[in-house]
């Protein structure tokens, strides 16, 4: 979970509000109904949603969702799963009273272990989720990142010094202005590595 957690975090800091739900609904939508954690994940996703219904001036749908994530939050302690669920219920209070307060000043960040986690703080199985999550959320080839992935994986299996494959998918998940360049670079390289792979299987075909 905390992986998936991290990733969501990071994707809310960075300002995609609408995007960091996906980080967390999958493992959300597992968990049984009821339990602190199933709460925990269903009223940051709504504490998301409100945020972005408020950015985009949909009022009612900013009040009716900050309201309902504050329910959900309720009873958790103020620090959950590290995260600064106090914060975020205080802010949800004020939201659900203005929701025009988004347009003076910046939504609340949220925190893992203190920190305002950004994308640039995300280790390498939080960038693979980040990843994948930002390439549906803008629209790019989720099939070519989910290969950048398993071939990353494999380079840190097999303790390659430098993959740039690792070195691609970071860029990507930090670098938001250069993502359509760092992309061609991901298939470049993919279909390097998909070509040899190919190359080094065929020698041991029988003839």
């Amino acid at each position: 979970m905390d992986v998936h957690l991290r990733a969501g975090i990071g994707i809310y800091n960075a300002g995609r509000y609408h995007a960091a739900h996906d980080a967390w609904e999958a493992h959300w939508l597992e968990l049984e109904s009821g339990t602190d954690d199933e709460r925990f994940l269903h009223g940051l996703i709504q504490f998301t949603a409100a945020v972005h219904h408020a950015r985009n001036r949909n009022w009612s749908g900013a009040t009716g969702l900050a309201n309902s994530a504050r329910e959900y939050l309720t009873g958790l302690p103020a620090t959950y799963r590290s995260v600064n669920v106090g914060a975020v219920r205080g802010y949800l209070d004020a939201l659900g009273n203005d929701p025009e307060l988004i347009e003076r000043r910046q939504p609340l960040a949220l925190t893992h272990d203190g920190t305002e986690l950004g994308l640039s703080e995300l280790g390498f199985e939080a960038t693979c989720v980040a990843a994948r999550v930002l390439a549906e959320g803008s629209g790019y080839d989720e099939a070519l990142v989910e290969t950048a992935v398993e071939y990353a994986r494999a380079d840190l299996e097999d303790e390659v010094a430098s993959s740039a494959f690792v070195a691609l998918l970071f860029d990507f998940v930090r670098e938001p202005d250069d993502r359509e360049i760092i992309l061609q670079r991901l298939r470049e390289h993919t279909e390097r590595r998909r070509s040899r792979d190919e190359d080094v299987a065929g020698l041991f075909d029988e003839r």
